[in-house]
């Protein structure tokens, strides 16, 4: 098991799941993870599925610049900004379906599970090139991320 930056306050009572170098925009991420902490499994699990089909919105708060204004970021409180940015929710989807297997092999309530715990962190960045006018070469590059996911029975925060 790798190392997560925080421990759960009881272990027997939650599972984790990690994903590393994961090619999905960071700052896309990171948004779509600040937007499901604290929820149900199961709720954050069919807002993820609704992210993807453009039913509900990611607000973005922090990473938000050249970000259009939407109407229904209304439903949330303190952004006026937000997209669907539907890799992201895809990819956070199956490292929560990967935390829920978890929980399963530890006979563990999914009912009953929170998203108490879910970090984005970014990875090295992979460089490619591209060709441009008079014999130019500028950077491609991607920013992947990592991304860890702590799961527990009780909504309340972990310790660090």
């Amino acid at each position: 098991m790798g190392k997560y930056s925080k421990e759960p306050v009881s272990a027997g009572k939650s599972c984790q799941a990690r994903g590393s170098n994961i090619r999905v925009h960071f700052k896309n991420t990171r948004e779509t993870a600040k937007a499901i902490r604290g929820l149900p499994l199961r709720r954050a699990q069919q807002y993820l599925k609704n992210v993807i089909a453009k039913k509900e919105i990611v607000p973005f708060r922090r990473y938000n610049g050249g970000v259009g204004r939407k109407a229904q970021v209304k439903n949330h409180k303190c952004a006026t900004q937000g997209r669907w940015p539907a890799k992201s929710a895809e990819y956070l989807l199956h490292l929560l379906s990967n935390a829920e297997a978890n929980a399963d092999f530890k006979s563990l309530d999914v009912e009953k599970l929170y998203v108490t715990h879910i970090q984005i962190n970014r990875a090295p960045k992979m460089r490619r090139r591209t060709y441009r006018a008079h014999g130019r070469i500028n950077p491609y590059m991607a920013s992947p991320c990592h991304m860890e996911v702590i799961l527990s029975d009780s909504p309340r925060p972990l310790k660090a």
